[in-house]
């Protein structure tokens, strides 16, 4: 995988630490929502079972590179 320096500094945070790397890929591989940022970055959230709650991973235009991650307290499943 490859990370931006901000998210290897943010990583380190108590609230994001906790953040599994096999998460992060999963919310890549299988979102269940995929959005286009105005600056062309991507944004994807997946329901982590084990914590119950949503994770939204930011990635850059490319794609692969992982800019952000973080459980996203406010998102709601279309349709809930």
């Amino acid at each position: 995988m490859k990370y931006t320096e901000y998210f290897l500094f943010v990583k380190q945070r108590a609230d994001r630490a906790s953040i599994k790397d096999e998460w992060i890929l999963e919310v890549i591989r299988n979102p269940s929502k995929t959005a286009m940022q105005a600056d062309g970055r991507i944004r994807k959230w997946s329901y982590i079972k084990e914590v119950k709650k949503y994770l939204r991973v930011i990635l850059l235009e490319d794609g692969e590179t992982i800019h952000n991650a973080f459980f996203d307290r406010s998102y709601k499943e279309e349709g809930a």
